[in-house]
């Protein structure tokens, strides 16, 4: 028996990069595609958001003189490139999926509503949910958390390239300790900058526990999910 029936999957849109400095890889495209396989065949639904900082990162946008709300609808349309072509790469795999846009821009992607990403996912479609949550000022964390609780999702699953949360950033402090498992209320205090606080906040709030664990590493998606103790629990 699986452990969790439906997961909200976060995947970086700077690790679609893969070696590459910009854009997409398509070879790291391609092992994500085939792990969002694996799962799918363990019977689990999945719901997926993608980060768009490959292409374009609202925030840091600013910082080039982009007005902030422009900025992360440049952002946001982002996330959309980046979710079609995981929609092509999954159906290049034989997976049957679903693009979401949380504005409208049919026939590029279906308007997003939970009750069609969950009777998607029911069907054994992947529900791709683009377009952050449709807001400026909000980052793709905050999205991730909002559809995982807005789709019932038993666990988010936050890839990433570091194989979980650590006292300390591991690739500047080799002394760095890494968590099994922490509290929402120990990110807080220790201040550790695992997702912005309002994402942290939501999922805490509708007790939507979180795994963080290393995507990068082909095979660990189903490890998490068939129990293996890797990652951290968040919870």
């Amino acid at each position: 028996m699986n452990k969790y029936k439906r997961v909200l999957l976060k995947l970086s849109g700077e690790s679609l990069m893969g070696e590459k400095q910009y854009g997409i890889d398509e070879n790291r495209l391609r092992d994500y595609a085939l792990q969002i396989r694996e799962i799918a065949c363990m019977g689990i639904q999945v719901g997926i958001v993608i980060g768009g900082g490959n292409i374009f990162r609202g925030l840091s946008g600013t910082s080039r003189g982009f007005d902030r709300v422009k900025g992360d609808q440049m952002g946001m349309l982002a996330t959309v490139i980046n979710s079609l072509a995981l929609s092509s790469a999954l159906t290049g795999e034989g997976v049957a999926n679903q693009v979401f846009t949380a504005a409208r821009m049919e026939p590029i992607g279906r308007f997003y509503s939970k009750w069609d990403a969950i009777a998607a996912m029911t069907k054994g479609e992947i529900a791709i949910i683009a377009g952050g949550t449709g807001n400026p000022f909000f980052t793709t964390d905050t999205a991730a958390a909002l559809r995982g609780v807005e789709i019932e999702a038993d666990v988010m699953l936050k890839g990433t390239r570091v194989d979980g949360i650590y006292t300390a950033d591991p690739e500047k402090d080799p002394s760095a300790t890494k968590f099994d498992k922490i509290s929402y209320d120990e990110i807080y205090n220790r201040g550790l900058k695992v997702m912005d606080l309002t994402a942290t906040t939501l999922c805490r709030e509708n007790n939507l526990p979180i795994i963080v664990f290393d995507m990068d590493t082909v095979g660990n998606l189903k490890k998490v999910l068939s129990g293996e103790n890797i990652g951290t629990l968040v919870f």
